[in-house]
């Protein structure tokens, strides 16, 4: 089986290879970018599954390049950044990244998001039968195996983060789940920034609702956390 390959774009040398060299030891194969620019020249040159992205590069910032990327790709992206407020960590949510680690961060750490976040992009692909390949509630329908979500026939542009999302709720219709329930589900760790998980439900209605103000589908359970809905099933 080919090795995944990872794309890290950071600027500082002695950081980029280090990141390298635990990627290399996690049998990763690694390709490197010293600017925005370069990341997604790399990017399109090469078959990239999960990209590391410094935000404060030259040439071009990591927040315009993952703005650039999602443009034409949902490939799961980690933010690397030493700007450490909540603020900043939603707002590179919201540009669409699937995670965010500070710096200075501990490479076991970043190691085990970036592990985490390939086992979620492509832990099923191959171990579902043609029954299960495809969910549809109302207009809303997920292919299972391509990990692709359609609105009334149409694609629906979701970063790996939102489908996992998505997903867990259309297979448990009805059922509340608290955001730290997504967030262990999902991310497959302890709910240590549950309240990401909050940023990428309003970035999930504002695809996949009508008026995301008044969500037909993925509903609040105040207090309680999260579920989605049949609006057209009668109880």
């Amino acid at each position: 089986m080919d090795k995944y390959k990872i794309l890290v774009a950071e600027d500082d040398k002695a950081i980029r290879e280090s990141i390298g060299i635990y990627l290399k030891n996690s049998n990763y194969d690694v390709v490197y970018a010293e600017n925005g620019a370069e990341a997604l020249e790399v990017f399109k040159q090469e078959k990239i599954d999960l990209v590391i992205m410094d935000l404060m590069m030259p040439k071009l910032s990591g927040e315009e390049a993952i703005l650039r990327l999602r443009e034409i790709s949902y490939v799961p992206i980690i933010i690397l950044s030493a700007k450490s407020e909540d603020y900043d960590k939603v707002i590179g949510l919201n540009i669409g990244a699937d995670d965010y680690i500070t710096k200075p961060f501990n490479p076991l750490e970043l190691m085990a998001r970036v592990n985490s976040n390939i086992r979620r992009l492509f832990k099923y692909q191959n171990a579902q039968t043609e029954d299960e390949k495809y969910i549809e509630i109302g207009n809303i329908k997920l292919n299972t195996m391509a990990k692709a979500a359609y609105m009334d026939g149409k694609d629906v542009k979701l970063t790996s983060i939102e489908y996992k999302i998505l997903e867990l709720l259309m297979k448990n219709v009805n059922r509340v789940f608290s955001i730290e329930e997504i967030y262990e589900l999902v991310w497959n760790e302890p709910a240590i920034e549950a309240k990401t998980v909050t940023v990428h439900i309003r970035r999930i209605r504002e695809k996949i609702e009508i008026d995301p103000k008044k969500p037909m589908y993925l509903k609040v359970a105040w207090g309680l956390g999260y579920k989605f809905v049949d609006p057209y099933r009668r109880n």
